[in-house]
């Protein structure tokens, strides 16, 4: 998940250099949502190894 947000988040600094700002917003919105959600997940992994040690 944080490999495909790091893509969008590429997708977004390149559509912006080269002035599409309306792909650039959407972009970095995904790269946002999907990088929110890693670390949500991340975190409920984490408190849950944590539990069963």
């Amino acid at each position: 998940m944080l490999y495909w947000a790091a893509i969008f988040l590429v997708i977004a600094l390149i559509a912006a250099l080269f002035g599409f700002g309306a792909i650039a917003s959407a972009s970095a919105g995904i790269a946002q949502i999907l990088f929110v959600i890693f670390l949500v997940l991340f975190v409920a992994t984490l408190i849950v190894r944590a539990l069963r040690a």
